[in-house]
């Protein structure tokens, strides 16, 4: 009876060991931690970017306040936009809060407006389309200077070529940088023949100096300043005169007729 039981008692211990076995087969083999893969694994993550970023942000924030004020001018004047100093900041990297010499300069500078929570660009004329720019320019008989009108919005510049096509006139001053815009209108009134007769029969003096000194001795500013150009025209070595041609000098050929015979001395270079 012990001996049978020793037996079941061993059957049972080798089933366990077989199945343990066949358990630890059947187990996933985990691989071993290698520090040199982690490392490659990591490497493939690139910050360069970042650190540009991040660089860049330095940059700014230590650059003058003017310099500062001026980057958040120009991010307005683009994006013609109510922004807060946080969209500020995550546009330009100028943190307006921070920086109060900069934040005093924005709220105090005549082209921003600023309503206690957000900044915005503040042009000379608060205009939108065309339409009320050539409302605006028809406003102003004597002209008005087109670098008052070029920040109201961004497409200006095309809609007053648009306009100068029959709306407005767009005249250049060659003494300066201005350009004026006047406002276009015939008035559709008819001239007499006798009254353009007169007109036309007015001289006018020839030189420029003269219709300037006219112009202002009755109370009006000229559009040019002929003495100033002369001046300039004659520090830079430039005459006022056209430059005449030299004439070539012809020497005397062998197909020359000769004369004065009887002064042979003028003819020395003369070969036979």
């Amino acid at each position: 009876m012990a001996l049978k039981e020793s037996l079941d008692k061993f059957k049972k211990q080798q089933e366990m060991c077989q199945s343990i076995k066949a358990s630890s087969n059947s187990t996933p083999r985990v691989t071993p931690y290698n520090p040199a893969n982690a490392k490659s694994a990591a490497s493939a993550l690139k910050f360069s970017s970042d650190v540009e970023r991040l660089q860049q942000i330095n940059t700014i924030r230590c650059s003058s306040a003017a310099a500062q004020t001026k980057r958040v001018i120009d991010l307005l004047k683009e994006t013609r936009q109510a922004l807060t100093a946080e969209q500020i900041n995550g546009a330009c990297y100028v943190d307006v809060k921070a920086n109060k010499d900069v934040f005093d300069r924005l709220s105090n500078n005549l082209k921003v407006y600023y309503d206690g929570t957000r900044f915005v660009y503040k042009p000379k004329h608060d205009l939108k389309d065309k339409t009320q720019l050539l409302k605006l320019i028809q406003n102003f008989p004597d002209g008005i200077a087109v670098a008052d009108l070029q920040d109201a919005y961004p497409s200006v510049d095309h809609d007053l070529k648009a306009l100068n096509a029959g709306k407005i006139w767009l005249l250049s001053n060659f003494d300066s940088a201005e350009d004026i815009a006047y406002p276009y209108d015939d008035m559709g009134i008819k001239v007499d023949d006798d009254m353009k007769k007169l007109f036309r029969g007015i001289e006018l003096p020839r030189d420029m100096i003269d219709i300037e000194k006219y112009l202002q001795k009755n109370g009006m500013k000229p559009a040019t300043n002929t003495a100033q150009r002369r001046a300039q025209a004659q520090v830079q070595g430039i005459s006022n005169k056209p430059e005449q041609k030299k004439k070539k000098k012809r020497g005397i050929s062998k197909r020359t007729k000769l004369t004065n015979s009887h002064l042979p001395e003028l003819f020395k270079d003369l070969s036979c």
